[in-house]
Protein backbone atom coordinates (compact mmCIF):
# COMPACT_ATOMS: atom_id res chain seq x y z
CA UNK A 1 0.00 0.00 0.00
CA UNK A 2 1.31 3.52 -0.73
CA UNK A 3 1.40 6.38 2.45
CA UNK A 4 -1.26 7.89 1.26
CA UNK A 5 -3.34 4.68 1.65
CA UNK A 6 -2.03 3.88 4.95
CA UNK A 7 -2.61 7.53 6.05
CA UNK A 8 -6.13 7.30 4.92
CA UNK A 9 -7.08 4.35 6.91
CA UNK A 10 -5.54 6.03 10.45
CA UNK A 11 -7.97 8.31 9.50
CA UNK A 12 -10.81 6.53 9.10
CA UNK A 13 -9.98 4.44 12.29
CA UNK A 14 -9.67 7.73 14.26
CA UNK A 15 -12.75 9.40 13.13
CA UNK A 16 -14.53 5.95 14.26
CA UNK A 17 -12.88 6.34 17.69
CA UNK A 18 -12.94 9.88 17.98
CA UNK A 19 -17.19 9.40 16.76
CA UNK A 20 -17.77 7.02 19.71
CA UNK A 21 -15.89 9.03 22.56
CA UNK A 22 -19.26 11.40 22.70
CA UNK A 23 -21.42 8.72 22.67
CA UNK A 24 -23.22 7.66 25.77
CA UNK A 25 -21.66 4.29 27.49
CA UNK A 26 -24.09 1.42 27.25
CA UNK A 27 -23.76 -0.65 30.00
CA UNK A 28 -25.72 -4.15 31.57
CA UNK A 29 -26.97 -3.17 35.15
CA UNK A 30 -25.53 -6.50 36.81
CA UNK A 31 -24.90 -5.65 40.12
CA UNK A 32 -28.05 -3.64 40.95
CA UNK A 33 -30.33 -5.08 38.88
CA UNK A 34 -33.53 -6.80 38.98
CA UNK A 35 -34.72 -10.68 39.78
CA UNK A 36 -32.00 -13.30 41.08
CA UNK A 37 -29.62 -12.66 38.78
CA UNK A 38 -29.33 -9.40 39.23
CA UNK A 39 -29.52 -8.25 35.69
CA UNK A 40 -27.21 -10.57 34.30
CA UNK A 41 -28.38 -11.98 30.74
CA UNK A 42 -26.68 -15.64 30.09
CA UNK A 43 -26.32 -17.34 26.69
CA UNK A 44 -27.79 -20.49 26.29
CA UNK A 45 -24.92 -22.60 26.33
CA UNK A 46 -23.55 -20.76 29.31
CA UNK A 47 -21.32 -23.25 31.47
CA UNK A 48 -21.55 -22.16 35.54
CA UNK A 49 -21.52 -23.82 38.55
CA UNK A 50 -22.40 -27.54 38.48
CA UNK A 51 -25.68 -28.81 39.64
CA UNK A 52 -26.26 -32.38 41.02
CA UNK A 53 -30.22 -32.95 39.87
CA UNK A 54 -32.86 -35.33 42.00
CA UNK A 55 -35.38 -37.44 40.19
CA UNK A 56 -39.49 -36.76 40.94
CA UNK A 57 -39.23 -38.83 43.93
CA UNK A 58 -36.83 -36.35 45.43
CA UNK A 59 -34.10 -39.04 45.47
CA UNK A 60 -30.84 -38.28 44.15
CA UNK A 61 -30.12 -39.32 40.89
CA UNK A 62 -26.10 -40.15 40.67
CA UNK A 63 -25.47 -43.69 41.25
CA UNK A 64 -21.87 -43.00 41.87
CA UNK A 65 -20.97 -45.06 38.49
CA UNK A 66 -17.46 -42.74 38.16
CA UNK A 67 -18.19 -41.69 34.85
CA UNK A 68 -18.22 -38.36 35.31
CA UNK A 69 -14.86 -38.46 36.75
CA UNK A 70 -13.41 -40.75 34.55
CA UNK A 71 -14.06 -38.43 31.81
CA UNK A 72 -12.76 -35.19 33.40
CA UNK A 73 -9.43 -33.98 32.01
CA UNK A 74 -8.52 -32.29 35.04
CA UNK A 75 -9.12 -34.61 37.53
CA UNK A 76 -11.32 -32.28 39.67
CA UNK A 77 -14.11 -34.45 40.52
CA UNK A 78 -14.08 -36.83 43.54
CA UNK A 79 -16.35 -39.72 44.31
CA UNK A 80 -16.89 -42.23 47.22
CA UNK A 81 -19.96 -44.23 46.77
CA UNK A 82 -21.73 -46.07 49.25
CA UNK A 83 -24.98 -48.70 49.61
CA UNK A 84 -28.76 -47.77 49.63
CA UNK A 85 -30.15 -49.82 52.58
CA UNK A 86 -33.38 -50.28 52.42
CA UNK A 87 -34.40 -48.48 55.37
CA UNK A 88 -32.55 -45.27 54.06
CA UNK A 89 -32.73 -44.64 50.28
CA UNK A 90 -30.66 -41.95 49.31
CA UNK A 91 -31.00 -42.54 45.03
CA UNK A 92 -33.28 -44.71 43.30
CA UNK A 93 -30.26 -47.25 42.66
CA UNK A 94 -27.94 -49.91 44.38
CA UNK A 95 -25.47 -47.35 45.23
CA UNK A 96 -25.54 -43.65 45.70
CA UNK A 97 -22.37 -40.72 45.82
CA UNK A 98 -21.68 -40.57 49.63
CA UNK A 99 -19.07 -37.88 48.87
CA UNK A 100 -19.38 -35.66 45.70
CA UNK A 101 -16.74 -33.19 45.25
CA UNK A 102 -16.15 -30.80 42.64
CA UNK A 103 -12.62 -28.73 42.80
CA UNK A 104 -13.16 -25.66 41.56
CA UNK A 105 -9.45 -24.30 41.35
CA UNK A 106 -8.56 -27.18 38.91
CA UNK A 107 -12.51 -27.35 36.75
CA UNK A 108 -11.86 -25.49 33.22
CA UNK A 109 -15.65 -25.74 32.66
CA UNK A 110 -15.26 -27.91 29.70
CA UNK A 111 -18.76 -30.01 29.97
CA UNK A 112 -17.54 -33.51 29.90
CA UNK A 113 -19.20 -34.67 33.02
CA UNK A 114 -22.06 -33.18 32.01
CA UNK A 115 -21.96 -35.55 28.74
CA UNK A 116 -20.53 -38.63 30.35
CA UNK A 117 -23.31 -38.99 32.95
CA UNK A 118 -26.00 -41.42 32.23
CA UNK A 119 -28.77 -40.22 34.44
CA UNK A 120 -28.39 -36.89 33.40
CA UNK A 121 -27.05 -36.15 37.74
CA UNK A 122 -24.70 -33.01 36.82
CA UNK A 123 -25.16 -30.71 34.94
CA UNK A 124 -24.28 -26.91 34.60
CA UNK A 125 -25.85 -24.12 36.49
CA UNK A 126 -25.91 -20.10 36.04
CA UNK A 127 -23.92 -20.01 39.12
CA UNK A 128 -21.42 -16.88 37.84
CA UNK A 129 -20.22 -15.82 41.11
CA UNK A 130 -17.05 -17.75 42.10
CA UNK A 131 -14.69 -15.81 43.03
CA UNK A 132 -13.44 -16.20 46.32
CA UNK A 133 -10.26 -14.87 48.55
CA UNK A 134 -9.90 -18.55 50.11
CA UNK A 135 -9.10 -21.52 47.73
CA UNK A 136 -10.22 -23.81 50.06
CA UNK A 137 -13.90 -22.34 49.32
CA UNK A 138 -13.59 -23.59 45.89
CA UNK A 139 -14.48 -26.97 46.95
CA UNK A 140 -17.67 -27.30 46.36
CA UNK A 141 -18.89 -30.20 48.08
CA UNK A 142 -22.19 -32.37 47.13
CA UNK A 143 -24.69 -30.16 49.75
CA UNK A 144 -23.49 -27.18 47.76
CA UNK A 145 -24.06 -28.69 44.38
CA UNK A 146 -27.50 -30.64 45.20
CA UNK A 147 -30.76 -29.07 44.40
CA UNK A 148 -32.57 -28.51 47.58
CA UNK A 149 -36.01 -30.26 47.84
CA UNK A 150 -38.40 -27.83 48.68
CA UNK A 151 -37.20 -26.55 44.80
CA UNK A 152 -38.88 -29.82 43.43
CA UNK A 153 -41.82 -29.25 45.31
CA UNK A 154 -42.74 -25.43 44.27
CA UNK A 155 -42.42 -26.86 40.88
CA UNK A 156 -44.92 -28.97 40.55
Amino acid sequence: MSIVGNIAAIAKGMSITFGEIFQPTQVENYPDGPGPMRGAIFQPRFRGKHVLQRDENGLEKCVACFLCAAACPSNCIYIEAADNSDEKRISSSERYAKVYNIDYNRCIFCGYCVEACPTDAITHGHGFELATLNATNLVMRKEDMLVPVQSLTAAR
